[in-house]
């Protein structure tokens, strides 16, 4: 007697699959690109500046840190504000709600064009590094700027969260919105464009009220680890508690938009 055949179960979705999709539509998105061009037009413009400049290089690279750190807000919001446009356009958000796990579609979406940013970050602060240091301008090495990219990759990750959250419920618009507000506080945060630079302090060390807001960390994160190595002992302490709460606040940020994604329901009419 012929035995019947069960069919396959359908694979199951995991993080690691959600990642792989989101991979895939990421390479075909010009997104990809844009973070490239930044990225490298960055490195390239401040790298040629503080090279021949006369500014301390050492508080050169901690300005340009701080430089970076600050304008995450505002690019993490349009990043997240545009592929959240994205997936309306291709299906109002099946991609995310019509799966068999919400939960980890945003989660990988978050971790996705986290990784674009951190991805970005890494050409600029590269090439940055790379152009000072054939003009003999890097007196600090490597490390600093090493230590200032992991600092601004977790100062933004909750940014990437409240990003995402922001343009799903209300839209591109207003996730750019509080993006450029959170950029202007950011640089507040450190006493203004290159304020360290011209008054040679270490403005990242800096106590201040603005410097515990979430939305100045990247700039603040990614300042210390220029300053832990200029002076260790005014900026070791800043830089591990700060570390510690941007920790805390990305898990908190990530399992609070994992939990309210798997209820959304999306009304907007803009797709």
């Amino acid at each position: 007697m012929a035995m019947t055949r069960l069919s396959d179960p359908a694979p199951r979705m995991t993080l690691p699959r959600a990642l792989l999709s989101e991979a895939l539509r990421l390479a075909r998105s010009p997104l990809t690109a844009v973070h490239l061009v930044c990225g490298l037009a960055a490195g390239l413009a401040c790298g040629e500046y503080f090279s021949v400049t006369r500014w301390d290089p050492a508080l050169g690279a901690d300005a340009y840190a701080q430089f970076l750190g600050a304008l995450m807000p505002l690019m993490s919001a349009i990043v997240c504000g545009l592929a959240v446009d994205e997936e309306r356009a291709a299906g109002r958000l099946a991609n995310l709600t019509a799966v068999p796990s919400r939960g980890r579609a945003v989660a990988a979406k978050l971790l996705a064009l986290a990784a674009l940013g951190a991805g970005a970050l890494a050409v600029a602060l590269g090439v940055f590094g790379a152009v000072l240091a054939v003009a003999g301008r890097l007196p600090l090495g490597p490390a600093p700027l090493a230590a200032t990219w992991a600092g601004i990759v977790l100062g933004s990750l909750p940014l990437y969260a409240l990003g995402l959250g922001v343009a799903l419920r209300l839209g591109r618009n207003a996730a750019i919105g509080a993006g450029a507000a959170g950029m202007l506080l950011a640089f507040f945060s450190v006493g203004g464009l290159a304020h360290g630079l011209m008054t040679g302090e270490l403005t990242g060390a800096l106590a201040t009220p603005l410097s515990w807001v979430p939305l100045a960390w990247p700039a603040r994160l990614g300042s210390l680890g220029v300053e832990a190595f200029i002076d260790a002992a005014r900026a070791a302490g800043p830089l591990l508690t700060t570390a510690l709460a941007g920790l805390v606040l990305t898990l908190a940020t990530a399992a609070v938009l994992i939990a309210w994604f798997c209820r959304f329901e999306d009304g907007r009419a803009d797709a």
